[in-house]
C-alpha cells in the first residue's frame, strides 16, 4: 500500500527525486514524524543531480512536506491480517518448463527478414 501511495505521490516531482522520497517515507513506517528542511531539499536535489535555484527550494520543501504528510496518514491504517500483494488483481504466475529446445537454425530465422546481410538482420540506421 505504501509503495503505491509513494509512487502516486512521486508522479508530480520527477523520476530523479522519487528514490530519495522513498527513503524518507520508509522512516515514516517506523513511526517517526518527518519534515524536510531546506538543507535536506538541497541535499536531495544534489543526490538526484538536479539543479535547484534558491528561489525553488521553499516551493520544493512545501511539496515534499505535503507528500510526506500524505504518506504519514497511512501509519494509522490497520493492516493486521492483510496479505501482502503484488497486484490489485489476483494473479497466478505461469511457469514454463526450462528446457533446451531445438531451434530451426539461424538461416531459417534470418530468411524471414525483409533485408539481411551475412546471416544478420539489416535494419535502418536510427542514429545519425
Amino acid at each position: 500500500m505504501l509503495r503505491v501511495c509513494v509512487a502516486k505521490a512521486c508522479d508530480g516531482i520527477g523520476v530523479a527525486l522519487a528514490p530519495a522520497l522513498r527513503r524518507l517515507s520508509s522512516r515514516l513506517l517506523l513511526g517517526a514524524s518527518m519534515s524536510v528542511d531546506q538543507a535536506t531539499v538541497r541535499r536531495i536535489a544534489h543526490l538526484a543531480r538536479i539543479a535547484v535555484s534558491d528561489e525553488e527550494v521553499p516551493h520544493l520543501q512545501q511539496e515534499l512536506n505535503a507528500i510526506l504528510s500524505f504518506i504519514e496518514e497511512f501509519s494509522g491504517v490497520d493492516v493486521e491480517g492483510v496479505e501482502p500483494m503484488t497486484s490489485v488483481a489476483p494473479m497466478k504466475m505461469v511457469w514454463r518448463k526450462d528446457a533446451v529446445t531445438d531451434h530451426a537454425g539461424a538461416d531459417v530465422i534470418v530468411a524471414n527478414a525483409p533485408v539481411s546481410e551475412d546471416g544478420f538482420f539489416t535494419v535502418p540506421k536510427v542514429v545519425e
